[in-house]
């Protein structure tokens, strides 16, 4: 038999002729500094008057969000914090570095508004790890909706205006996202940052898992030293690089070098890596 090479997994080299139960996926968490308090200096009340500059600065963190985000960064935003999420490559290195390039690309984007305006900053987190496969029901449930719509106006018992109509009133009263759910990329970045300053991670700075570098931070990007937290209640552990700059992919070939695609990351998690 021939020997297994370091970082090999079979199981997970393996994952596009075999689907596997579990993905690898990277997750960015964004939180807004100090927003609690300024919606509290209105006592909570969003039509007084002293939250008038909390709910302007929400909307401008929504706005850019939203402006950063697309089908490979698909976003989800929960009022003064939002995730991306993106599931990595098992063969390339290149959708690594590219959400690690978006990512910094919308915190430096939110740092730019929150500094212009005179406001405290945002804080991220990027993560990686397992995710199991979702459910798609809120998905499908509005699929079949539309379909029955489209049969009816296929078959001639509805017309074109009253097909505009139904499509338009169909309303979701469940909804969900199939990929941040038992994400445990997700869950790993939302905690290191509700230890935020207690744990070393202080004020509006950009932290990346240091599980998405082979040996400490690449050349492509500059940061400082890590910072390794734990949860005991959750049994949750990491270790995060605070990170200054990362340069655009490139040519990924070179640029890349130092970061891992989703089959060794996988193997890291799995413990076949010592």
């Amino acid at each position: 038999m021939a020997p297994r090479r370091k970082g090999h997994h079979p199981d997970i080299a393996q994952a596009k002729a075999r689907k596997l139960p579990r993905q690898v996926s990277a997750v960015c968490w964004v939180d807004l500094l100090g927003y609690g308090g300024m919606i509290a200096g209105g006592s909570f009340d969003p039509l007084s008057p002293q939250a008038k500059e909390a709910i302007q600065r929400l909307r401008a963190f929504h706005r850019i969000v939203a402006e950063h985000s697309d089908r490979n960064f698909r976003t989800l935003v929960l009022n003064d914090g939002a995730a991306a999420q993106r599931d990595l490559s098992f063969r390339s290195v290149g959708p690594t570095h590219q959400f690690l390039a978006r990512a910094f690309d919308l915190y430096n984007a939110l740092q730019a508004s929150e500094y212009r305006n005179g406001w405290p900053g945002a804080r991220m987190f990027v993560a990686t790890g397992f995710r199991a496969l979702g459910s798609r029901r809120s998905i499908d449930l509005g699929r079949t909706q539309l379909g029955s719509i489209l049969e009816r106006l296929a078959a001639g018992a509805i017309s074109a205006d009253q097909a505009v109509r139904e499509a338009a009133s169909i309303e979701r009263y469940f909804d969900v996202i199939p990929q941040l759910q038992a994400n445990f990329a997700f869950t790993k970045a939302y905690v290191a940052d509700s230890i935020g300053s207690r744990g070393g991670f202080s004020g509006p700075q950009f932290f990346v898992d240091e599980l998405f570098f082979d040996d400490g931070i690449p050349a492509w990007a500059t940061g400082g030293a890590i910072i390794s937290f734990r949860d005991d209640r959750l049994d949750l552990s990491g270790s995060f690089f605070p990170v200054t700059n990362i340069l655009a992919p490139g040519k990924l070939d070179a640029a890349s070098s130092g970061i891992r695609n989703a089959t060794q990351i996988a193997s890291v998690l799995s413990g076949s890596i010592k």
